[in-house]
């Protein structure tokens, strides 16, 4: 069986599928904005990174889209920022725990959460930019976007920090409504969600600095529908969110400062990709035939010209695998290449 799909590095000429994702993810989508100044900007930062033309390597940002191989048409996206906060602050809200105790009320004790302003994340990698074309979902194009990311860390770790973070979406309606926006940003910023959205994607984060509230807020003081949103991720980010909780991402009691979304964090070294793929020399044969073959994904392990695809490949020893000559083409190797496997179930 051909391979459908393969993750390669974003080129400059691929601003037009770039734009028509952009217009597609809908409101919130930090990362992918209608802007078409940030995005070409992105695919030249994507193409110096993967050329190891930044003048430092944490600034590197690479993108990488997915071909739909039987037509050629982009399917869909994901990146790898190699360090937060490094060119613009990166602001959160912690939640914190507050206790509350008086021995005058009758030893009445109890906890109440707080939101604190921080910047605490300098010089994390952070995976994100998934999003898919609706007719690519399911099928494993969105496992093979994001585990494509942590197979890019392992093909070059010098490039990338030893913690690794996550922020997906949080909960936005279709006319781009925030709840936790409206309950809390709104009061400080006097602008649409929409409006400090775009702000946060094209300009140095200033404007935060400038009007966020600097002392904590008690999370009991806000109403009931920002609430219920704090740490929630969007309707559309719960399959990302499995898979990083899958890879050994956790939780980590901080939120994005605009919907309220979770921000999750792992050791690189704990990332399950990452643990459990390895070096292997690849050789030519019928392996979607053979009964012993397994789904996993294969990596070329080498920049710039990075890509990888999933498939059904057979381990032949401890490292050797075999591969159709399909996936060879997709990943422009040659037989007795070496590559990076990861295989389900190894």
């Amino acid at each position: 069986m051909p391979a459908s799909y393969v993750m390669r590095p974003a080129r400059p000429e691929d601003f037009p599928a770039l734009m028509a994702l952009a217009e597609l993810s809908g409101p919130g989508f930090t990362s992918l904005p209608v802007d078409e100044a940030i995005l070409k900007m992105r695919l030249e930062q994507s193409e110096r990174a993967f050329h190891g033309r930044q003048r430092n390597l944490q600034y590197g940002k690479y993108l990488m889209m997915m071909d739909h191989v039987p037509d050629g048409r982009v399917a869909g996206c994901s990146a790898v920022k190699a360090g937060t906060g490094i060119d613009q602050p990166f602001f959160n809200y912690r939640i914190i725990t507050l206790a509350q105790a008086s021995h005058a009320a009758g030893n009445l004790r109890f906890d109440m959460d707080a939101l604190v302003l921080t910047n605490e994340y300098v010089g994390y990698t952070e995976v994100g930019t998934l999003f898919l074309r609706p007719e690519h979902r399911g099928g494993g194009a969105g496992r093979l976007a994001a585990q494509s990311r942590y197979l890019l860390m392992a093909a070059a770790p010098e490039r990338f920090s030893d913690k690794v973070l996550a922020e997906l979406r949080g909960v936005v309606d279709d006319e781009g409504i925030s709840p936790f926006w409206e309950c809390l940003g709104r009061h400080f910023f006097r602008m649409d969600f929409a409006e400090a959205d775009r702000l946060s994607a094209i300009s140095d984060n200033q404007f935060i600095m400038d009007l966020m509230p600097r002392y904590p807020i008690y999370v009991d003081l806000l109403p009931p529908e920002a609430r219920e949103v704090i740490g929630r991720c969007h309707a559309e980010g719960v399959g990302a969110y499995k898979l990083l909780q899958w890879e050994g991402f956790e939780f980590d009691r901080t939120v994005d400062i605009f919907d309220g979304g979770p921000l999750v964090a792992v050791q690189r070294r704990h990332i399950r990709t990452i643990r459990e793929s390895r070096i292997v020399t690849v050789e030519t044969g019928d392996s979607e035939g053979d009964a012993g073959a397994r789904f996993g994904l294969l990596s070329t392990n080498r920049m710039p010209d990075f890509r990888v695809c999933t498939g059904k490949f057979l381990a032949s020893g401890e490292d050797r695998i075999v591969a159709g000559a399909d996936y060879l083409d997709a990943l422009k190797l040659k037989p007795g290449s070496q590559a990076r496997v990861w295989m389900r179930g190894a």
